[in-house]
C-alpha cells in the first residue's frame, strides 16, 4: 500500500505548493483523465496535463487542496477533497487515482 499511496501524497503535496514540475512527475506519460460522468477524456497525457495546470491552476494563487479521507484499493486511491481558490466556496471533489508502477495512469474526478 506504501507504493501506492507515495506518489498520491508526492502530487497532493506539489499540488498545494503549486510545484509543477515534481506535481507532473508523479504521472504516467499514457496518463489519461476523465472529469466524470463524461467517458470522454478531459485530458490525455503528461504534456496536457503540464499545460493545464501552468494556465489553470498553478497560476491561481489562493488554489488549495484540503484532504477530508483517503481509501485505498488495491492500485486505487479514492481522495475525498475540498479545493479552495477555483470559487467563493470550497469545492467537494473526489478524485480517483489508479497507480501502476509508482506512477498516476488514470484520474477520475467526481465533482459536488
Amino acid at each position: 500500500m506504501d507504493n501506492v499511496t507515495a506518489v498520491i501524497e508526492k502530487q497532493f503535496a506539489a499540488y498545494n505548493q503549486h510545484d509543477l514540475e515534481t506535481f507532473v512527475s508523479c504521472f504516467s506519460e499514457s496518463f489519461t483523465a476523465f472529469r466524470m460522468p463524461s467517458l470522454e477524456p478531459a485530458m490525455e497525457g503528461k504534456q496536457q496535463l503540464s499545460e493545464f495546470y501552468a494556465a489553470h491552476r498553478f497560476n491561481n494563487p489562493k488554489l488549495k487542496a484540503e484532504l477530508v479521507s483517503r481509501t485505498v484499493l488495491g492500485n486505487k486511491v479514492f481522495d475525498l477533497e475540498k479545493i479552495h481558490g477555483l470559487g467563493d466556496l470550497p469545492i467537494e471533489s473526489m478524485a480517483v487515482f489508479e497507480v501502476n508502477e509508482g506512477l498516476i495512469e488514470t484520474a477520475w474526478f467526481y465533482f459536488a
